[in-house]
């Protein structure tokens, strides 16, 4: 049975009778009188003489019944509809619904009623209004807490919706904060789920709240950072601890085959975390994250992102993602941490190419159409371009500091094995050069040092492509 079923057209007998009586609702086909007969049954449903059942009956007040399952899938359906939506919300829907999660143990029930509402919250006047009753809102929060994978997606769908509305966000934000137990909910979901669809939605509410409020970042990251020193070494073991960025990189590795949106996602939220010193520190501080971290991101760039046999406009695809992940790296490689894994021996070559290789890449995608015909048809999609070359130069940034990072450091026998393993180049050191001049001078003429020391030869011929460094080596030869 699907899940939403299309909505239900008028009878035959009822045409000419209630629609033409006035039972339309606005300006749809939907009929007012059917909508008050399931929202008077969902009211029965949760009235005291059918909730007060012994344990016998509880199997079944986990059920749904098949024709009032249908009939409320077909309310859900309709609710995208703002005439339908208005109608529900002037007939007090979301107050019939709040007591339903909290009265009915029905998860399909619990299922839909959250879905509901998270149409109606689709329009703004809506959502205000939603997110304004107090006493909704902690019911809504509290099903954060439920076990039941279709409600858990519902309800962050439906707090998405609510802290993308800049008029209420702050309401959704506080509650969050007075509430610590959602921070443990949410950890567990991305450290332990295998729901792409569900990671991905909890995913977009984390990277929005960290987006919307630094300070419950913050809290966030001081979560589970340090255990209370006054707790009992039995209770510790069995109060599992979250932190945060191993949740994150646990649900990042879940979707990263199945979905690039969520992926990007959580890069976008390791991004988010290292714009502050404690986020960077809650990365690097334990060796075991840090490594983790480092492992996943440049498998990510090295092995999967902008490979080699990959045409240059897949990158307008991959160009947020990158951008995230070089962030992070760059970040980590900057921390000064004192870890094996960042030792510049142990930071693969590959790295370097993969960074050319998106360099290659964003040149070939801000190349301009030569072809008049095509020039005119793309002068139409002017904004689209804007917004591309735009994430292209963000990129652009990010990996030409991280390329400048690593290029400081590089030993003679690192220069002298990417030469022999194919890594350095002519095409990719002016490739290099180029992206990095004039910002990252120095950088280059270091560079270039080593490289007369392992190949004069291209080293001259680099200094023949790029005069101004040739100029500046004859000035430093002459002092």
């Amino acid at each position: 049975m699907d899940r939403n079923p299309s909505p239900p057209p008028p009878s035959r007998d009822e045409d000419e009778e209630v629609v033409a009586g006035g039972d339309c609702i606005g300006s749809t086909v939907y009929s007012k009188h059917w909508l008050f007969g399931v929202l008077s049954g969902l009211i029965q449903i949760v009235s005291p003489e059918n909730t007060k059942s012994s344990s016998d009956d509880e199997e079944q007040q986990m059920e749904l019944d098949e024709e009032m399952e249908n009939e409320i899938c077909r309310v859900w359906d309709m609710s995208m509809d703002e005439d339908v939506a208005l109608f529900l919300q002037e007939f007090n829907a979301p107050d019939i619904f709040m007591g339903v999660l909290a009265k009915s143990k029905c998860p399909r029930l619990r299922e839909i009623c959250v879905g509901i509402l998270g149409n109606m919250a689709c329009f703004q006047e809506i959502c205000v209004s939603i997110s304004s009753d107090k006493n909704l809102g902690q019911v809504l929060l509290h099903c954060l807490y439920d076990s039941d994978p279709p409600t858990l997606l519902e309800t962050s769908r439906l707090l998405l919706t609510c802290i993308s509305q800049t008029e209420v966000a702050n309401v959704w934000v506080e509650r969050i904060r007075e509430h610590p137990a959602i921070y443990d909910s949410i950890c567990f979901i991305m450290s332990s789920s295998t729901n792409v669809d569900l990671l991905v939605k909890v995913g977009e509410v984390v990277d929005k709240l960290f987006d919307l409020d630094e300070k419950l970042m913050l809290e966030w990251i001081g979560n589970g950072a340090v255990q209370p020193l006054d707790q009992p070494q039995e209770e510790s073991e069995e109060q599992q601890v979250f932190r945060i960025v191993p949740c994150v990189l646990e649900a990042a590795k879940q979707v990263r085959s199945e979905n690039l949106e969520g992926l990007d996602v959580y890069m976008h939220i390791l991004q988010l975390l290292t714009t502050v010193d404690d986020g960077i520190q809650a990365i690097v501080q334990c060796p075991d994250t840090g490594k983790d971290t480092w492992n996943l991101l440049c498998d990510l760039v090295c092995h999967e992102f902008c490979q080699p046999d990959d045409p240059p406009i897949i990158l307008q695809e991959q160009k947020t993602v990158l951008a995230s992940i070089f962030s992070v790296l760059s970040a980590i490689y900057g921390s000064q941490a004192e870890q094996e894994y960042l030792k510049i021996e142990n930071v693969d070559l590959p790295l370097i190419d993969s960074l050319i290789r998106v360099l290659q890449n964003v040149e070939q995608c801000q190349k301009k159409p030569e072809n008049s015909a095509e020039s005119n048809a793309e002068e139409t999609k002017k904004s689209d371009l804007t917004q591309h070359d735009f994430h292209l130069k963000i990129l652009k940034d990010i990996s030409c500091e991280f390329l400048s990072n690593i290029f400081q450091v590089l030993t003679k026998d690192m220069v002298a094995k990417g030469l022999k393993e194919g890594l350095l180049n002519k095409q990719k050191c002016c490739c290099a050069f180029q992206n990095l001049l004039p910002f990252y001078s120095p950088v280059v003429e270091d560079f270039l040092k080593i490289l007369h020391e392992v190949d004069k030869t291209l080293a001259g011929n680099l200094e023949e492509s790029f005069p101004s460094l040739k100029r500046r080596e004859e000035m430093t030869r002459g002092t």
